[in-house]
Formats: C-alpha cells, sequence, structure tokens
C-alpha cells in the first residue's frame, strides 16, 4: 500500500460514518501500471472516493499533476508524476435556503411555475450544493411549503439541464406532487421546446421514436440503441418542425443548411432526449459541449466568419423550453404557459439570418 493510500485509510473514523477532515489534501505518484485513466487509478487508490466522486471532482478543478490542473478524467496517469487532489469541506446534509434571482410565472397554494435562467441546476448534488433552483425555492417559498414526504421542500417532478432555460413546475406539497408526478408519468401534458442546431434535419418535420440508451464510450451521455428491443433503454418520442434554416454548410451539396431553428414536442421526457436525438439525426445543438463539441461549424457566404465566431462563443447548448401545459393536479383548471426566447438565444440567430 502507499504512503497516499494508507493516509487515506488511517483517517479518524466514528461509528455512524467516515470523518472527511475539511479541506484535506491528498496527493499520489502515479506508477509505470496506473491505468488507463486517472479516474479509475485514484478511485483504486482510495477506495473510499467513487470513480464518479474522483470525476466529479476533477470538473471543479480539484486535481493538479505537478502543479498543472487535471481536466479531464480519461487523461491517462502519467508515470513518475505527483497528483494533488484537494477534497472540499463536507457539505451540509439539507440543501439550505438562497435568495436568488427567480422569474416566476405562476404560483398559488399548490405549485409554482418558474422560467429558469441557464447556470441554474435543478436540484443540489455532492459537490454542488447551492445556487439552484431548490434552494432558491426554499428562501422564495417559505413557510407555503408543506412538505413532500414529510420534508418541508419543494417537489421537483421533471428536470430541464443546467444549462438550458425555460419552463418548469414545482410542487408545494405530497398532493400536488403525486398530481403532477401522474401527469408527467402518463405524458399527459403539453412541452414544447426551441433548438438551434448546426445544419437541419434531412425531413423538415418527422417523429423520432427509438430507445435510448446509456453510452458505454461516455456514461455523461445517451445514445440511440442499436437493438430496438433493448431491455436496457428507455423509449423515447420526440416530435420536430423546422422553423428556419440558415445559410448554406460550406463544402455540401446545394440545398444543406448551415444551421436551423427546430421546435420539439416532447412526448416522453428522458434524460437529455432532444440532445441525444438531434445528436443522431447530425444535428446537434449548437453549443452543447456534451453530445456536439467534435463538430466544426462552417457556412458559406459573407457573413460566414462571422457566424462561426457566434456558433464557438456560444457557452450553452442551444436549447429553450418554450412551452408548459398541464391540468393542476388539484383545481382541474387547463394551465398553459409560453416563454419567449432568451436574449442569448435570440442574438445567436440575428447572427445566423445574415447568412
Amino acid at each position: 500500500m502507499t504512503d497516499s493510500a494508507q493516509a487515506a485509510r488511517s483517517a479518524p473514523v466514528n461509528d455512524e460514518e467516515d470523518y472527511q477532515a475539511p479541506g484535506e489534501t491528498r496527493h499520489a505518484i502515479a506508477p509505470p501500471d496506473a491505468g488507463e485513466r486517472v479516474d479509475a487509478w485514484l478511485a483504486k487508490l482510495w477506495p473510499d472516493l467513487s470513480r464518479s466522486r474522483v470525476q466529479g471532482l476533477i470538473g471543479a478543478g480539484k486535481l493538479s499533476v505537478d502543479g498543472a490542473l487535471v481536466t479531464h478524467a480519461k487523461d491517462k496517469p502519467r508515470p513518475g508524476a505527483r497528483y494533488e487532489l484537494t477534497l472540499p469541506p463536507p457539505e451540509p446534509a439539507a440543501p439550505q435556503p438562497e435568495k436568488l434571482p427567480l422569474t416566476i410565472v405562476y404560483e398559488d397554494a399548490d405549485l409554482i411555475v418558474v422560467d429558469k435562467a441557464s447556470g441554474m441546476a435543478m436540484h443540489p448534488a455532492p459537490g454542488s450544493m447551492r445556487g439552484t433552483l431548490v434552494n432558491a425555492l426554499l428562501a422564495h417559498c417559505g413557510d407555503s411549503l408543506s412538505g413532500i414526504g414529510g420534508v418541508a421542500r419543494p417537489g421537483i417532478v421533471h428536470r430541464i439541464d443546467k444549462d438550458t432555460t425555460g419552463l418548469v413546475v414545482v410542487a408545494k406539497h405530497d398532493a400536488a406532487h403525486q398530481g403532477l408526478a401522474k401527469l408527467f408519468a402518463k405524458h399527459d401534458l403539453e412541452r414544447v421546446y426551441y433548438a438551434v442546431t448546426r445544419g437541419a434535419p434531412k425531413d423538415r418535420s418527422a417523429r423520432i421514436e427509438n430507445v435510448l440508451v446509456r453510452s458505454s464510450e461516455d456514461r455523461r451521455k445517451y445514445v440511440v440503441a442499436r437493438n430496438p428491443d433493448s431491455e436496457a433503454g428507455k423509449r423515447a418520442v420526440t416530435d420536430y418542425w423546422t422553423i428556419e434554416t440558415f445559410g448554406q454548410q460550406a463544402g455540401a451539396s446545394i440545398g444543406r443548411p448551415a444551421a436551423a431553428l427546430l421546435e420539439c414536442r416532447l412526448h416522453t421526457g428522458r434524460t437529455h432526449q432532444i440532445r441525444a436525438h438531434l445528436t443522431n439525426l447530425g444535428t446537434p445543438l449548437i453549443g452543447d459541449q456534451l453530445y456536439g463539441k467534435q463538430r466544426a461549424f462552417k457556412a458559406e457566404g459573407p457573413h460566414a466568419d462571422e457566424a462561426a465566431e457566434a456558433v464557438a462563443a456560444f457557452p450553452r447548448q442551444a436549447l429553450h423550453a418554450a412551452v408548459l401545459g398541464f391540468k393542476h393536479p388539484i383545481s382541474g383548471e387547463d394551465l398553459r404557459f409560453e416563454s419567449a426566447l432568451p436574449d442569448d438565444i435570440s442574438a445567436l440567430l440575428d447572427v445566423l439570418r445574415r447568412l
């Protein structure tokens, strides 16, 4: 056992849980046979840290090698190099209220509809316990939360990605939570997204229906299953319509747009559903660093360079949850909400239209 592994195992332990000293820093020298990936090596070296935990710490900028920041968990360990991993202080078990800016579209005693901004995660997760929608709603709703499962917290029944903007509905109490959950389980509601893509689908409108499974190459991603009868995945259905196309792809046959604005309607609510479906069509979302980062934007025309710069600089996936319609789980009233495109997507479209 290495000195660093011995140090990790010798940390004080109480009867309930491993004790993690605030701000603890661990060091290790990579041997020649460390393995193919740095995250797998460190998780094996320090068994109290899962591989996903190591990946999260790397993503948070907590791992360095010989003083240089490690940015990719898939990097190969460098034999003889000194790795330093900093573990942040433990976060409180329960999310804390935070007064954060919120755009409230609708609110009553049972539920609240929020137009979520980009950069706000839905709920706390290890290493990111603050700045989320749940933190903001705990502060905003206060005593109006009668509790979900006996705990005074907002009831999250559906999610949109951290960098996706748009409409989400959250329950304030158990009855509303259960009612909304049934609607989402039956897909008995209206959900419309606007998406800006690299290129445009061959068919201007179509239904995409297949099975999505977790990628074997990148566990963060979902891909279309090769076997449509696969029991490992989940059925996913998306309708799309092409609202507008922009420019001409450089080097492509005439009539191949450089970008497009699509309307997507969800009939199921799978993780990354729209992102995975559009990528499978060969038209990933502009700004999608997970699904579309390998694609270069190429267009023809006098404003091609300007458009390429705008696409390269776009900081998130260009996806917006624009319409949310459902039957109120308590009153039975039909509710429908719309959200205009955010400023960053509108500005991107202005540049693309110059093509």
